[in-house]
């Protein structure tokens, strides 16, 4: 790494050569509290330069940076502290102050002063609480150790909670690589996110790295010597005009984005030169083929499409230009990985049948559910995982989504996918977001009803026009039954759906 590359986060700037040589200290920091191996460091911070220091410190010993979505409740936060058995906590004061009472007392906290441009994006206030006791000053704790003398270990990837949809989350903590393991690795790593340690690129930084893609990009970029831009909080116009500034040339992006993007006014978006980007992947949920094919109408043939999970990595991968072949498709088997598509008996389907997916790679070390054996057990097949996901292949063998197992609904004794109906949806120029979903019905078994949040709360939506759009695009059993306007949805900057507690509002 070179001194001149960096990351930068508003008006801050830091090189990559001090971010490795802070991680050194804080990995001095951490075995002078009692981090060794296999133990984690949880991490309670936004995208920020500990967040990189953090990663990269767990790595030199042989521990699990455990990354906590900053969204979550005191409660929510200490639960994933004493399930991961976290030794060290580093977080920003804001977050901290949020959670204090709650950390277990046996874990060491190393705060982050929360950044100007963060406490602006977010209007918090300027003033910081003062800590006293157990509570160390992360950039003291750097300064007062020396580097650590161990060399670096293989790179671990973080333990990833997920998002406990069904129930509280559950920790996928992975082994330590195989030597074999981690070079298969670093040979898909550009593959996966184009990104190649001896050609120089410059990283926008937008999404959340609590998550499991961004967390792997991100730490991705900073092995590979990248210059990381980080967008404080996402806004559309802005991101337009980072890409200009700082000639942007890589970025993970979720298709929200890409909605957002299309909606702002065509002066607007001609407004910006975008023509350094050579790769923009994009996952974790599903794109409209419209969407995407007018994305990539605007941007050219450089966006990338990959299918994953945080149990078994990355498993499909799509360019530009197969998108537009295949509309919908989220591509074929990267090399090493296997997956399996069966029906409820597990027995495989044919090409063209709709199973749920099951898979496996080469490159990625096997998991545990902490303290979950049998939930570990019960997603295996053969030593392929599933999360859930239901899809099918074509005969090319590029594989096509479908929706969730568990968010597929059951009307009239037909199975239907609310992600398909969504995905039509997106396409309407006045619809910013949308949730489908099912609800009990004593006739059917279930119902389909649509949330759906306009680009203009203020102007009436027809729902007799959406209807006749819908018709247009999916069969007639697939139109939602209901549909209500909203004011919001319950969205993670990640665009993964919270569509769990819009269901549980209008059951009860």
């Amino acid at each position: 790494m070179t001194e001149q590359r960096g990351i930068r986060s508003g008006a801050r700037w830091i090189s990559l050569a001090q971010v490795e040589a802070r991680a050194a200290n804080a990995a001095s920091a951490f075995r002078a509290r009692g981090v060794g191996e296999d133990d984690s460091i949880a991490l309670l911070l936004r995208n920020d330069f500990p967040f990189f220091e953090t990663g990269l410190a767990a790595s030199r010993l042989g521990a699990c940076a455990t990354p906590i979505n900053w969204h979550y409740t005191a409660a929510e936060a200490s639960y994933i502290l004493r399930d991961s058995g976290a030794k060290a906590l580093v977080a920003h004061t804001d977050l901290y102050r949020r959670i204090a009472a709650a950390v277990p007392p046996e874990v060491a906290v190393f705060l982050v002063p929360t950044p100007a441009e963060i406490r602006a994006a977010y209007g918090l206030p300027s003033g910081e609480a003062e800590f006293a006791g157990a509570e160390l000053s992360w950039d003291e704790a750097i300064a007062a150790h020396p580097p650590l003398p161990d060399p670096p270990r293989l790179p671990r990837l973080s333990t990833i909670y997920t998002s406990g949809t069904t129930g509280k989350p559950k920790g996928v903590q992975r082994s330590a690589p195989t030597p074999e393991q981690s070079a298969r690795m670093d040979a898909l790593r550009p593959l996966w996110w184009g990104l190649h340690p001896d050609e120089p690129a410059t990283v926008l930084m937008n999404g959340p790295m609590y998550h499991s893609a961004p967390n792997s990009y991100g730490m991705t970029a900073v092995r590979a010597g990248a210059d990381i831009v980080l967008q404080t909080r996402f806004d559309a116009e802005e991101m337009l005009a980072l890409i200009e500034a700082h000639r942007i040339t890589h970025m993970h992006i979720v298709p929200t984005m890409f909605v957002r993007l299309l909606r702002l006014p065509a002066e607007t978006r001609a407004r910006y030169d975008l023509s350094s980007l050579r790769f923009v992947v994009h996952g974790a949920a599903a794109c409209a083929p419209e969407i995407k094919a007018e994305m990539i109408a605007w941007w050219g043939p450089v966006i990338y499409e990959y299918y994953g999970s945080t149990e078994f990595g990355l498993a499909t991968h799509i360019s530009a230009h197969e998108a537009l072949r295949k509309p919908g498709s989220v591509g074929r088997t990267l090399p090493g990985v296997r997956i399996a598509i069966v029906d409820d008996e597990r027995r495989l389907v044919a090409p063209g049948e709709v199973g749920e997916i099951f898979v496996g790679s080469e490159a990625v070390p096997d998991f545990i559910y902490r303290g979950l054996a049998e939930s570990r057990a019960e997603v295996d097949l053969d030593g392929l995982v599933t999360c859930g996901d239901v899809g099918r292949f074509d005969d090319e063998g590029y594989l096509f989504l479908s929706d969730r197992k568990r968010d597929m609904v059951i009307s009239g004794g037909v199975n239907i996918y609310p992600a398909e109906i969504e995905a039509a949806l997106a396409g309407h120029p006045a619809i910013k977001d949308c949730a489908v979903f099912g609800l009990p019905d004593e006739e059917f078994g279930e119902i389909l009803h649509a949330c759906i949040l306009p680009v203009d709360t203020t102007a009436s939506l027809e729902i007799a026009e959406l209807r006749t759009y819908l018709e247009d695009r999916i069969a007639r059993f697939k139109i939602p039954k209901h549909f209500e306007l909203v004011d919001e949805l319950p969205r993670e900057d990640s665009g993964k759906l919270f569509k769990r507690k819009l269901q549980a509002a209008r059951r009860s």
